[in-house]
């Protein structure tokens, strides 16, 4: 099991581009390619020796910052709510991470077989991750994996 800490405030991916080129080739083009590369980097500490080649379970929890409006003279409001619940959406986030820690903590982000992903308001913003490899025998106690 790995479990680290990115901060910063959390990025969704950005859908690809295609451009027509001046000779007429088609170019694509990830707008996230820089944001992804500097996530990469400061979750590398954390890589294990090899990337996983199994299921994995992963658990995201993004923290956002808290706007100006949750504050009073006092500090936090009562009302202030705890989770993020406006954009960016969850499943981008999710892709953003998947794509940005291909190659370096799994051999590839199709081995994700379960996620679970929580956006909520925090003081520290960035994001909180937790890798656990997953057994190919399931994990119900019957073992016949039924739901």
């Amino acid at each position: 099991m790995i479990e680290f800490f990115v901060p910063g405030k959390p990025e969704a991916l950005k859908r690809h581009r295609t451009f027509r080129s001046k000779s007429g080739f088609n170019v694509q083009v990830d707008p996230s390619a820089e944001a992804k590369y500097s996530f990469s980097v400061m979750a590398d500490k954390h890589k294990p020796d090899k990337p996983f080649r199994q299921p994995l379970t992963v658990i995201m929890e993004f923290r956002f910052p808290r706007p100006k409006s949750h504050y009073c003279k006092k500090g936090l409001k009562d009302s202030a709510p705890f989770y993020h619940s406006s954009k960016p959406d969850c499943d981008n986030l999710y892709k953003f991470i998947g794509d940005a820690l291909n190659g370096i903590f799994w051999y590839d982000d199709s081995l994700i077989s379960r996620a679970l992903i929580m956006k909520r308001y925090a003081e520290n913003p960035g994001v909180y991750i937790t890798i656990i490899p997953t057994e190919e025998d399931g994990y119900l106690p019957d073992k016949q994996n039924k739901i």
